[in-house]
């Protein structure tokens, strides 16, 4: 039996989670892990740790041959991808928590894992404390996974939360998220969705063998939720979450996506609040699975961290089984969606897009209507998400049944808008 692997870690990065891991480490003398040096951008910047153990100089880590594992927890995309390519090809194993930088170079990285023989986990970018990815990858190893959806970004679960529950507005919700450090100084990537796309990509590669860019998924955030919004949502018995959706379809297909939707208070992500993210699988035979837990903070990523470094030891990797192993699935955007769409003028609704209408609320300075949208409009055009317009699912968004077309004309014609 093989012994376990003795690891000796060169860090990239001291913030929240870097520094994290190095007070959990000092914790687990039984994982047999250490940090031999932590390459950091500010020499001067006062840290909780010995001054030997800085250096500036990326090399003295990536070219150092006790080094064998470089743990990479740095904010910014190109350098993350300089730093974990060239441990890769230095024959270093790698641990990351960049989701960013993970989501955009996915294709490379595929390639140098498979070229390198060497293993990179990142299990921390997508979930934090959750260990979705690991369950993707060895419980869910077959064509079984009928959906997933998915609460994936606490900054703006955390806005949402405070919305519903202390009525608070959105700008109000964002300040107090970023007063207790859920929330950057500059919110955009949370807030306008990035973040949550680009993890639900890295999961889509797990879950179902898709390899596509972040940016090519159709995405928003919750920018432009109103508390208009969030009463209609009361009224319905409904939550509002940010949820990250795929869906195997009838025709073998996935759809995928994550944008605002209505959530019922009976289901499980209505469960998940503040800065908490969840994630429910359901299967062919197992029916659903709930996993729970803090999406973000210094503790909850380093043990992520943590729980990848374990897994090294026994030289874990990622297989890749949807995308190696079988026929990897396709993104289809071939349904049809239920929405609500709240907006401010009837100019800024092109009304020949719109497949049917059920509701119609014209009166109010806020307008909105409930009906249903071919998903390929939303890929081509971004007129729900601009002007202020807020798009939001109903549970259970997709229709695959092409008899809806049907209850067009005669939906248009009752709302008197044709």
């Amino acid at each position: 039996m093989e012994a376990h692997k003795q690891l000796t870690i060169g860090l990239f990065g001291f913030g929240v989670v870097g520094e994290g891991l190095y007070k959990i480490l000092h914790q687990t003398p039984s994982l047999k892990a250490s940090i031999k040096k932590v390459c950091i951008k500010n020499p001067q910047k006062k840290r909780d740790a010995p001054s030997s153990l800085f250096t500036t100089d990326r090399y003295e880590l990536l070219n150092d041959p006790q080094i064998n594992v470089i743990v990479e927890v740095i904010n910014e995309t190109e350098p993350a991808f300089e730093i974990v390519s060239t441990a890769l090809k230095n024959k270093k194993s790698v641990v990351s928590a960049s989701k960013k930088m993970l989501a955009e170079h996915l294709p490379e990285l595929l390639r140098l894992q498979e070229s390198t023989g060497e293993s990179l986990l990142y299990e921390a970018a997508a979930c934090a404390s959750i260990p979705v990815i690991r369950n993707l990858e060895e419980y869910y190893d077959n064509d079984l996974l009928h959906s997933m959806n998915a609460i994936v970004n606490g900054s703006t679960n955390f806005i949402l939360t405070k919305m519903f529950e202390e009525g608070l507005d959105f700008q109000e919700a964002l300040l107090l998220a970023q007063q207790l450090g859920f929330a950057e100084s500059d919110p955009s990537l949370d807030i306008e969705g990035h973040d949550a796309v680009n993890k639900w990509s890295i999961l889509l590669t797990h879950a179902y063998g898709i390899v596509e860019h972040p940016q090519k998924l159709v995405f928003n955030g919750i920018q432009n939720i109103r508390l208009g919004d969030a009463a209609v949502a009361k009224e319905k018995n409904h939550d509002i979450k940010l949820v990250a959706q795929a869906k195997k379809l009838k025709n073998g297909k996935v759809a995928a996506f994550v944008l605002p939707q209505f959530v019922r208070h009976d289901e499980h992500l209505a469960f998940v609040k503040n800065e908490y993210n969840g994630v429910v699988l359901e299967s062919g035979f197992a029916d659903k699975q709930f996993f729970y837990g803090k999406g973000a903070g210094s503790f909850p990523t380093a043990s992520a961290v943590l729980s990848d470094l374990s897994a090294l030891r026994y030289q874990y990797r990622y297989e890749y089984k949807k995308l190696y192993h079988h026929l990897p699935n396709e993104l289809s955007d071939d349904f049809y969606v239920k929405a609500y769409i709240s907006f401010d003028d009837w100019k800024y609704m092109p009304r020949e897009k719109i497949e049917w209408i059920e509701e119609w609320h014209a009166g109010s300075a806020r307008k909105y209507l409930v009906g249903g949208l071919h998903f390929s409009e939303l890929k081509a055009n971004s007129w729900w998400k601009e002007n202020n317009s807020s798009l939001i699912l109903f549970p259970d968004p997709i229709i695959e049944d092409m008899e809806i077309r049907k209850l067009k004309k005669k939906s248009l014609e009752l709302a008197g808008i044709v």
